[in-house]
């Protein structure tokens, strides 16, 4: 069996001692995507922002693995040049620092260039880092970013908040992109985790597995697209409990 990319086993994490993710284990292979699912305030960036150990984060308990590696004494940046990257659903402002010249420094694309183009970018790159980027603005310059880096393992947060269907079409075309989205499963190199609370994006990006966060962990998970018909119609409790009582029958 391959390496998976990600395992989390029974992972506590907090913040300024407020437990916030509260038990929870994920596996993520070589070239799937997870999509989560979830109310507002449940954990789900915490999730992420705790994989990148980002400052404020505290694992408390349990493992994050990375590549069968542990990341507990690993720095931000160990982890992110072990091939994560991250888009940010409200990215920081960067003054004095210019688009071109941030992405210049994670490059390691070979057709950036194109990417900048396809993203209508190229009037952005000598303005500083988002600042007064509009919402659509802030999450195409946050994909070129993740493009630049070309990570192995995306974590991608709300990409369709505050961005109205033109910027979630061209936004789902670049992340396809990197996902390698039009190559046979078995060929793809990359993986994903997209969080979204609306889950308009499954419908431009293909996930294949589906996962309900609430109270700080993985309450259920299936086939993405009949997680959000469950949502839609009957709440996130509501979902969960028609996806359990489904497996009790089967």
């Amino acid at each position: 069996m391959d390496v998976p990319v990600l395992e989390i086993t029974d992972l506590f994490v907090s913040i300024e001692n407020k437990e916030i993710i509260k038990g929870m284990d994920l596996r993520i292979g070589k070239g799937e995507v997870h999509v989560i699912f979830g109310p507002n305030g449940s954990g789900k960036s915490t999730l992420l922002n705790a994989i990148l150990k980002l400052p404020g984060y505290s694992i408390d308990a349990g493992e994050i693995r990375v590549k069968s590696k542990n990341i507990q004494d690993m720095t931000t940046d160990e982890i992110a040049n072990m091939g994560i990257g991250m888009s940010f659903q409200h990215p920081p402002k960067i003054k004095g620092v210019t688009l071109r010249n941030f992405l210049n420094a994670i490059n390691r694309s070979e057709d950036l260039d194109d990417e900048i183009r396809a993203l209508s970018m190229e009037d952005f790159l000598e303005r500083e880092l988002n600042v007064g980027f509009s919402g659509g603005e802030l999450k195409r310059a946050e994909v070129l970013k993740l493009y630049a880096q070309n990570p192995d393992l995306l974590l991608i947060d709300e990409p369709e908040s505050g961005v109205d269907i033109e910027n979630i079409a061209v936004i789902s075309k670049a992340i396809n992109k990197i996902l390698q989205k039009e190559t046979p499963m078995k060929l793809r190199e990359r993986s994903a985790i997209i969080i979204t609370h609306t889950g308009h994006i499954l419908n431009y990006i293909d996930a294949d597995v589906g996962h309900v966060f609430m109270d700080g962990k993985i309450v259920c998970t299936g086939n993405p697209k009949s997680i959000m018909e469950d949502i839609k119609k009957l709440g996130f409790v509501g979902c969960v409990a028609a996806t359990k009582a489904e497996k009790d029958h089967t």
